[in-house]
């Protein structure tokens, strides 16, 4: 009776390690050891069952100092055909668990690749059982395959008869741990296809976006390893544990989910003009054209139609040097600000040379946006959020909404669209934002600026991170990671 408790304990006890266990390789290294243990036996392998095969995933031999599989590295052995001449195939077929006291004594089943083993090896195969993985919802997940129990004088005999419910109720506690690590990884993948998915939509949205996502997400990530890397060495308090990193990234991946409904026009506007220079051309030919006119018929002299030219030749120019300019320096914006004043007078009707909208535009000192367009595209960080709260995240991802929309705030407050301050962003929130940035200034496929060279990249985020708008920490990590 004593022997039977401790059994069942010992059970007790392996059940609720297994439905502790998260990771998949523990998992299955558990399984394997504590049926081994019970059975007190020499060799075990653990199939799975996958694509109606039974796949090899750990194979231990005590004696033999085998051990495959242990660390999630592949096994180098064909699957098991589910075919009822092999023992564990049988196993999984019936539902059934199979005690063979001797394989050199059995006929009842293709024994020949153990004596194989045996024969090269010097091995010798005797008793075996092979116990069924049953998980709660009748499916068969699995076989465990064990060889070579011992008594307690190292002598091979067959295995006990008691230990096949032991054993097999281990394998059923089994099963639903595999089962429940199998479903809870199915939404871990359903959740990364999900974010890549969007991520792809949005940057096949425009030619000028195409890497952008999967930049920041891979920036992200060299971002979190190397914070690890510094706290090994004693250098760095903060740690990102697997499901941190895994937050993070995944919210690098959503963080320009918003774009999905950002107007083209202005997500792709390359130019300040963004398609307005055909109008402001035909314009000026229309000007060039009325004026020549008024010269020839009387209304106007040489002298006043040579300006009218120099003047719409003057604003050619300009329109080419402003309309992809990176920023418009003093003398730049002057001109043009003289320019917008021209006018055009014949027979009572004024021709202005540029609309007031063609005049904002122009106007833009820096980038190619108009401040409402800036707005519109600014946007884009608030529906984020609002997408992302609609999207059921687990307890796994439950921060990578959070930080995903948050990569558009400034540690001084000047961020939007909440306009949160140092003390409310987390290193992940700042990860994203800094990462963000490293691309947006190194990507070479931006129709509006030139790719920066990583050193220059590097001294403005600096000079971002001294005017408050940025960690200046992670800067420098991203230095380091960039080299």
């Amino acid at each position: 009776m004593g022997e039977y408790n401790e059994e069942l304990q010992a059970i007790l006890d392996i059940s609720i390690a297994l439905s502790a266990e998260k990771d998949r390789n523990k998992l299955f290294n558990m399984i394997i050891s504590k049926s081994m243990d019970i059975c007190d036996c020499d060799a075990g392998t653990l199939y799975l069952y996958e694509d109606d095969k039974l796949t090899f995933k750990i194979m231990k031999t005590l004696s033999m100092n085998v051990d495959k599989g242990s660390d999630g590295e592949a096994i180098e052995l064909p699957p098991v055909e589910l075919k009822e001449g092999n023992i564990c195939a049988y196993c999984a077929i019936h539902r059934q668990t199979l005690n063979i006291p001797d394989v050199y004594e059995s006929d009842r089943f293709d024994f020949s690749g153990p004596k194989k083993y045996d024969s090269m090896t010097g091995y010798h195969t005797g008793s075996m059982m092979a116990i069924p993985l049953i998980d709660s919802e009748d499916n068969v997940v699995g076989v465990l395959q064990l060889i070579n129990s011992f008594d307690k004088e190292g002598n091979i005999v067959p295995f006990d008869v008691s230990h096949e419910n032991v054993v097999y109720a281990l394998g059923s506690q089994a099963a639903i741990a595999i089962s429940n690590v199998r479903y809870q990884q199915e939404l871990n993948d359903q959740m990364w296809s999900f974010a890549q998915a969007m991520a792809t939509a949005i940057d096949e949205r425009t030619p000028y976006n195409a890497s952008h996502t999967r930049k920041v997400a891979e920036y992200s990530g060299m971002l979190a390893d190397h914070i690890n890397k510094l706290h090994d060495e004693g250098k760095e308090e903060e740690y990102f544990s697997k499901s941190r990193r895994d937050q993070l990234v995944m919210g690098a991946w959503l963080h320009d989910i918003g774009k999905l409904v950002t107007p083209l026009e202005v997500m792709n506007k390359a130019t300040r003009l963004g398609g307005r220079e055909k109008d402001i051309e035909k314009r000026l030919e229309r000007i060039s054209l009325k004026a020549r006119i008024a010269m020839l018929e009387g209304r106007l002299s040489e002298e006043e139609y040579a300006d009218v030219l120099r003047k719409t030749g003057q604003c050619t120019e300009l329109i080419s040097r402003a309309n992809s300019a990176g920023f418009l320096d003093d003398e730049l914006y002057g001109s043009l600000s003289e320019a917008f004043n021209y006018e055009f007078e014949d027979e009572g009707e004024s021709i202005r040379f540029f609309t007031d909208e063609e005049k904002e535009c122009l106007s833009i000192r820096k980038g190619t946006l108009t401040d409402k367009e800036r707005k519109i595209m600014e946007e884009h960080v608030a529906i984020t959020a609002r997408i992302l709260d609609k999207v059921h995240f687990n307890k796994y991802f439950k921060d990578t909404p959070v930080w995903a929309a948050q990569h558009h705030e400034c540690l001084n407050g000047r961020g939007y669209p909440n306009h949160l301050k140092a003390e409310e962003l987390t290193t992940d929130a700042r990860i994203i934002a800094v990462a963000d940035i490293c691309d947006a200034l190194l990507a070479t496929d931006r129709p509006y600026k030139k790719p920066i060279p990583k050193d220059k990249a590097i001294d403005i985020m600096r000079d971002m991170a001294s005017a408050g708008n940025i960690d200046a920490r992670l800067v420098e990590y991203m230095a380091q990671c960039l080299g």
